[in-house]
Formats: structure tokens, C-alpha cells, sequence
């Protein structure tokens, strides 16, 4: 059993904590009494200082071997075994609640380090943002001629963290053959606008093309009647179903469904002269050329995405209106999206997800999954299924991937909370995202950035 001393240490300071006031209430077994109270002690300091064998002192079996005897003392007594037992059922009881409070404090500070942006990424804003209005370069310099052509390959992404973009930009252009031919735009708020414009002029992704736009400047608002623009990024849903197996046993099984928010359906009007886009999660990182994307035949429809078969819209149907899909459907997945803008421009669909929304929000209160329900109705019939192989999800939940699958994947998607750039990531899918930094940056040294 790994760390078998530590659980057999545990064990005998329960035992000695459950006969201790016992004897300690005969006078006879003065001796013992404090015999027991010194073992106790004993090892309560060496449980605070060690979690595992290694961590224990080398005379841990003299110790282990003087606890066992005066125990073996304490059990030949004439004790009330009632007094011993009820003794063993409170400290049983403590321990249940110190369970308690220390899980729910490890959801609490797990959640934390999930939403919190790491100090050395916040370090990185910072000081490019102080460099932008520090510097003499042209950061403004005309990008229009390229950022309008329809003829080539734009991509956007919806993001604010700056090395997150960074890393979906240079996977991508180092896996091209004509890198010249790509457009990226990424679409951030005001808080990170200047630190981007800045990282984006100093660095070059081979010929590519980086255009950065503060969302709440765009002037939509008399076009769409919505409130001031904010940028929201990419929904990602936590969800739990019941699994039966052949032995009818049950598992809980938790996915993450990552979707379209609201700032997407804007496209259409931020981009009026192109025709298509590939829309692309700020947590997902290219493995080979997806400039495929651009020449398939989506047969008449909107959206080129990737089937999450894992969950069914049947098991989403608490969510959605009832007769309005079928049940065996599979739920698709925001990642990677090839989208038809002539297509979506001609369905209106824009307008047939703010509509969705405002309906659902006045029958039952806007939620968190009213943006979940409209998206997948607004695509009903309109989602062509890309190929598994274009995209391995679940990077940031899923430990157990294989390495054929890792490898053989055009993309990797860190869909979940262990995104990469955080220390939870996990170690075994870090190293992929890693190679698309460089941590030679004047700048990522000095913040001390190295995921």
C-alpha cells in the first residue's frame, strides 16, 4: 500500500485518542496515562510535518513499535468499552467534517486558480500596455488592403488573453505552406486591446497578417439595437449525465460543450466584405495545415463544425423547447468553425438568435444556458459535420488520451478548466502548447512567464 506507515500511524493515533480519557480517569494507571498522552503527542508532531513514508524520521519504528505496546496495555484495562466506543464514533465524526470542510474549501480554491489570470499573465498585460504608449513605432499602421480581401483565408478569434492568441496564431502559420495568404483577427475588449496591438506589431508570424480590434469601439449598435458592446467569449457548458454500463453499474460522466456566445453573432457585421471565416477558441492550438477548411463543400450550409456525439440533444432537452430537435442528435462544438458568411447573411440568422434569446428570456428569465438553447436552434439544419480527425477535445479535462490521438489530431482543443497557461493544466498535453511560445521573450522573462 503506498505510504503504509503514514495510514498505520493515523490508525494507531486514532485508537490511542479513543482510549486515552479513559484511562486517564484511573488512578492506578497514572504511568500509562501519560505513556499514552507522550505517544500521542509524539505522533501528532510528526503527522503534521509528514504525508507520505518518505517524509518520516528514520526512528519512526521505535516510535511505531512504543505506540503499539502502550495500546496493547490500555485494551488489557478495566475500561468502559462504551466509553472507548463512544470516544472512537466522535473523533470518526470530527474527522468526517474536517473531510467535508477541506473538499469544499479544495472546490472553492480549484475554481479560484480556474477564473484567476496568474499573476505573471497580468504582469505581461501590464507592461506591454505601458510599452504601447511608451513606444514610437507605427502601431497604427494601414492594414486594410489585406483585412477587406475576400480572396483570402481570414481567421478570428474571440479572446483576452494575449499568449493564449499568440499561441493559436503561430501553430497555425507554422503549419502553412502560404502564410501570405492569412488573415488573423482577433477580437479583444478594451482592458487588453493596447497590450495586444502592441505584441502583435513587435512580433512577426511568418508573412501572416495580424489585425487587433477592440470590440467596444465597433460601431454596431444602430444595426443590431443592442446594449453597448461588450466582448464575451466563447460559452463553455459543465455537463453531468448518468451512464449505465453492461453491468448496470452507474458512472457520472462530465463533459465540456463549448459554444458560440453572443459576440459571434456579429460577424456577419464586423467583416461586411468577406464571404468566410474560420472562427477559432483562444484554446486551441494547430497541428498540421487547415487550410483545407476553405475548399470544402458545405453543401448549402452555415456552419463547418466539429459533432460532440458524447452528448445527445436528448440529454440537453431540459434546456431546449420540446419537438423542436431530435433527440439522437449530436450537440457540435465551438473550436474549430469554418462559417459561410454569404449563407448566414441569407438565413438571417443574426437576427434569429437575438429573437430566440429575448423569447426565451421572457418565458423563463435570462440564464447562463439561454445562450446554449439559442445557438443550437439558430443552427438546426444548418451544421455540416466535420471529420473527428480535424479536432481532439477535452484537453482541459481529460487525462486519458492516447498518443495516436494526440498526434494524428489536425487541432488540439483545451476545452474545460485546465486550460495550459494555468498550473493546473495537465503536464501530459502542456508540452504540445508550450513549443508555440518563445520563452527567450525579453518580455515573458521578465514577467517570468513559463507555463
Amino acid at each position: 500500500m503506498k505510504d503504509a506507515v503514514v495510514k498505520r500511524m493515523k490508525d494507531l493515533l486514532y485508537v490511542a485518542r479513543a482510549y486515552y480519557p479513559s484511562i486517564a480517569k484511573l488512578p492506578a494507571f497514572d504511568k500509562l496515562s501519560h505513556e499514552l498522552k507522550q505517544n500521542i503527542q509524539d505522533f501528532e508532531r510528526v503527522l503534521s510535518e509528514a504525508t507520505t513514508d518518505k517524509d518520516l524520521p528514520p526512528q519512526i519504528e521505535k516510535k511505531l513499535t512504543k505506540m503499539e505496546a502502550a495500546i496493547a496495555r490500555a485494551k488489557s484495562c478495566p475500561v468502559d468499552c462504551n466509553n472507548v466506543d463512544k470516544k472512537l464514533r466522535q473523533l470518526v465524526d470530527l474527522t468526517e467534517d474536517e473531510a467535508n470542510f477541506h473538499r469544499k474549501q479544495s472546490a472553492f480554491l480549484y475554481q479560484l486558480a480556474v477564473q484567476t489570470m496568474p499573476k505573471s499573465l497580468h504582469c505581461l498585460s501590464m507592461r506591454l500596455t505601458v510599452e504601447y504608449f511608451r513606444s514610437s513605432l507605427d502601431l497604427e499602421q494601414s492594414l486594410s488592403e489585406k483585412v477587406l480581401n475576400p480572396e483570402l483565408h481570414h481567421y478570428v478569434i474571440f479572446s483576452r488573453n494575449l499568449l493564449a492568441s499568440s499561441v493559436v496564431i503561430n501553430s497555425t502559420v507554422q503549419h502553412t505552406e502560404e502564410s501570405g495568404k492569412q488573415v488573423f483577427h482577433v477580437l479583444t475588449d478594451r482592458e487588453n486591446y493596447f497590450a495586444m496591438k502592441f505584441w502583435f506589431c513587435i512580433n512577426k508570424y511568418r508573412e501572416a497578417t495580424v489585425q487587433v480590434l477592440n470590440i467596444e469601439d465597433l460601431k454596431l449598435n444602430n444595426h443590431y439595437k443592442l446594449a453597448p458592446l461588450h466582448l464575451s467569449l466563447p460559452e463553455e457548458f459543465r455537463v453531468s449525465f448518468l451512464r449505465v454500463d453492461k453491468l448496470s453499474s452507474y458512472q457520472i460522466k462530465t463533459e465540456y460543450l463549448s459554444i458560440f456566445s453572443h459576440s459571434h453573432y456579429l460577424l456577419p457585421k464586423i467583416f461586411p466584405t468577406l464571404k468566410k471565416v474560420v472562427v477559432l477558441d483562444d484554446d486551441v492550438l494547430a497541428q498540421r495545415d487547415i487550410s483545407d477548411l476553405w475548399s470544402l463543400d458545405m453543401g448549402g450550409k452555415v456552419n463547418g463544425a466539429v459533432q460532440f456525439c458524447t452528448v445527445k440533444l436528448g440529454q440537453l432537452k431540459k434546456y431546449l423547447p420540446r419537438n423542436s430537435f431530435s433527440e439522437n442528435s449530436c450537440a457540435w462544438m465551438s473550436g474549430v468553425n469554418i462559417i459561410d458568411l454569404t449563407r448566414w447573411r441569407e438565413h438571417n440568422l443574426t437576427e434569429t438568435f437575438q429573437r430566440l434569446v429575448q423569447e426565451m428570456s421572457t418565458e423563463e428569465g435570462l440564464s447562463e444556458t439561454t445562450a446554449l438553447s439559442a445557438s443550437m436552434l439558430t443552427f438546426r439544419g444548418l451544421v455540416y459535420a466535420l471529420d473527428d480527425s480535424w479536432m481532439l477535445s477535452s484537453l482541459g479535462l481529460n487525462y486519458g488520451h492516447n498518443e495516436d490521438a494526440l498526434r494524428t489530431a489536425a487541432v488540439l482543443h483545451f476545452n474545460g478548466n485546465m486550460k495550459p497557461w494555468l498550473e493546473l493544466g495537465i503536464p501530459k498535453y502542456k508540452s504540445s502548447w508550450r513549443k508555440f511560445l518563445n520563452l527567450q521573450n525579453q518580455f515573458l522573462s521578465d514577467c517570468n512567464v513559463n507555463p
